[in-house]
């Protein structure tokens, strides 16, 4: 489940990032109900991308931003509960990393959805139900 951390340069302290990933990948497995599933948590990937400033923008003007985006099988993020909450607290930790500095409403968070049948697991191509299987197993 690739979560990928964009953000402007400065927004976190320099180093901060892998904390950020470390806690929104808890809080995302939290909130699915998957806290220390031995499948599906080495399976939350990430990487982050520092954007030099004047790199991202708003309404075509420069700004600083964070944007929290995750690519996950179609069943995952179904549920408006896990919805807010993941998002509320992914946007909190930003908040809170950034020593409050970063708005909230520059704040941003998305999901993607995959085809059934594409999602990867383990160098096999799984299909929504073998992928629930083998999460069950964990």
């Amino acid at each position: 489940m690739p979560l990928t951390l964009s953000l402007t340069e400065g927004v976190l302290p320099q180093g901060s990032e892998k904390e950020a990933i470390k806690r929104i990948t808890d809080a995302f497995l939290k909130c699915h109900g998957l806290s220390g599933n031995k499948v599906m948590t080495p399976n939350v990937t990430a990487h982050v991308h520092v954007l030099p400033k004047g790199h991202s923008f708003s309404g075509g003007e420069a700004f600083d931003g964070v944007w929290i985006e995750f690519k996950t099988p179609s069943f995952a993020f179904t549920d408006r509960e896990i919805q807010r909450d993941l998002f509320k607290e992914a946007t909190d930790i930003i908040v809170e990393l950034s020593g409050g500095k970063q708005p909230r409403h520059h704040i941003f968070s998305n999901v993607t959805h995959t085809v059934d049948g594409t999602w990867n697991l383990n160098g096999e191509a799984m299909t929504n139900q073998e992928i629930g299987d083998a999460i069950s197993q964990g």
